[in-house]
């Protein structure tokens, strides 16, 4: 009999369903359809390509409802916050389609004049775009929609075959994802899900696949460039932050507050640029903590399919230990707890919304990971004092700087190294610009015209005339 995969509702601690999970044969087979079908959904014109990915477009629009309900079911987050990432994807595919032609176009970067050819024909050197081949998409759970979305509708529409291993914590997020886009005209064997967890993904990878993209945490990542390294395949790594923010002495104090406390606690901190560390500067400190916990008090926590829940459970039990370890730690080395700091007495995985003070970097909460509703907040006395903690990270996804003066703000951002940088505003993702990452916070990058780019490989030809 299979092993099976339980599917946990976060808000009730209910099984939601049992699933049969992929063994190293079925994902062997899997591959080899695959790889079979790759090589004419490659050759397809372009067109015959864009047509089911704008058709999955529209349904993702015309079952919104459902496909939220299924989303808040299995990970907890927020019914409102599961719509928004639903619906904010198509844009991400309009991006995608609009800049798809443009990419693979050949480019014809050298012709030899007539007159140079002493007679043995006129040379021509193009580029030309081909796909990667067969590639593993292992995703996250946080944004499925979102981080999914940033790899498989490149890589189809760049001819690729796409391995999909949706996270264990959203595996039926994943099945829908798959039936939608199968339902839309996407070949079966060209989107394959493929169910199951680290066991799952580590077979997969023992495939002679073309490329894998990764998103989850830095350790998983570390583990996938490894086994990847003999291959010698497109290796892109979507991994975690520390991510700082700055409150400058100028800033707009309740603009800065509202930003970064939603910054923080959106979608639970479970975001990979989630706001994790915020250094105020002393001449705003005392009028930006009033700000910053009036509007954090204001969230509603509870029941994550009400709309007007703002905090919902977090989506894995085992981070409640991680969060409440976080404070423990925090509160014996001084800091200050203004709110929160426990686990709730209800049925769920909730952890109460948490704002810490008095913190420094001999606390982990300043320095490891979070991805939970508990946030660190430093005075500071300089700016040069907040570059020297907020460059104080093996970690480099985003950071924020806070205050009117453009100049000011692009000088403090330019000392740090991330892959976005932040001024006025904070946990932000554009198609239009790469997500990318530094450090422990990964390789490659996904959006973009980089993020279509990576879904290939280039040709050169080198075309005389006889």
């Amino acid at each position: 009999m299979a092993d099976l995969l339980s599917i946990i509702n976060p808000a009730t601690e209910a099984l939601i369903k049992d699933m049969p999970v992929d063994d190293g044969a079925a994902v062997a087979e899997k591959y080899g359809r695959a790889r079979e079908a790759q090589l004419g959904w490659g050759a397809l014109p372009l067109a015959d390509r864009i047509t089911p990915i704008l058709r999955f477009r529209d349904l993702l629009i015309e079952r919104v409802d459902t496909l939220a309900a299924l989303l808040t079911s299995e990970t907890g987050k927020p019914i409102t916050q599961a719509r928004s990432e639903i619906l904010a994807l198509p844009g991400r595919i309009d991006f995608f389609v609009q800049n798809a032609d443009q990419v693979l176009s050949p480019d014809r970067v050298y012709a030899e004049p007539a007159e140079a050819a002493l007679g043995a024909g006129t040379l021509e050197e193009v580029i030309a775009q081909e796909p990667l081949g067969v590639i593993a998409n292992i995703s996250a759970w946080n944004y499925p929609y979102f981080v999914g979305g940033n790899v498989f509708i490149p890589a189809l529409l760049m001819g690729n075959a796409v391995l999909y291993k949706p996270s264990e914590f959203a595996t039926l997020t994943g099945g829908a994802i798959a039936s939608l886009l199968h339902e839309s005209g996407i070949p079966e064997d060209i989107f394959i899900p493929v169910i199951g967890s680290g066991l799952t993904g580590a077979a997969l990878l023992e495939q002679p696949i073309d490329g894998v993209f990764f998103t989850g945490s830095y350790a998983t990542g570390q583990k996938i460039a490894i086994a990847a390294a003999p291959k010698l395949i497109r290796t892109q790594l979507e991994l975690g932050g520390k991510d700082p923010a700055y409150v400058c002495a100028d800033a707009k104090v309740s603009v800065a507050a509202a930003g970064l406390a939603d910054g923080a606690f959106y979608n639970n901190g479970q975001s990979c640029c989630a706001v994790e560390r915020i250094y105020v500067h002393a001449d705003v400190y005392d009028e930006f903590l009033e700000a910053f916990m009036a509007t954090v008090q204001g969230f509603k926590l509870g029941d994550p399919t009400d709309p007007a829940t703002y905090l919902g459970p977090v989506s894995r039990k085992p981070q409640l230990s991680v969060l409440a370890e976080q404070v423990t730690d925090a509160l014996a080395k001084g800091a200050t707890l203004q709110c929160g700091g426990e686990t709730l007495d209800r049925p769920g995985w909730y952890f109460a919304p948490t704002v810490l003070t008095e913190v420094n970097h001999t606390m982990t909460v300043m320095q490891a990971e979070t991805f939970g509703p508990v946030i660190g907040i430093q005075q500071v006395a300089s700016d040069a004092e907040a570059v020297a903690l907020m460059q104080d990270t093996p970690y480099g996804l985003t950071a924020a700087v806070y205050g009117t003066e453009r100049e000011r703000a692009v000088g403090i951002l330019r000392q740090l190294k991330t892959g976005s940088a932040y001024w006025n505003c904070c946990d932000r993702v554009s198609p239009r610009l790469p997500w990318s990452g530094r450090g422990h916070s990964g390789l490659g990058a996904t959006l973009s015209l980089a993020g279509i780019y990576t879904f290939l490989q280039p040709r050169a030809w080198h075309l005389r005339a006889g």
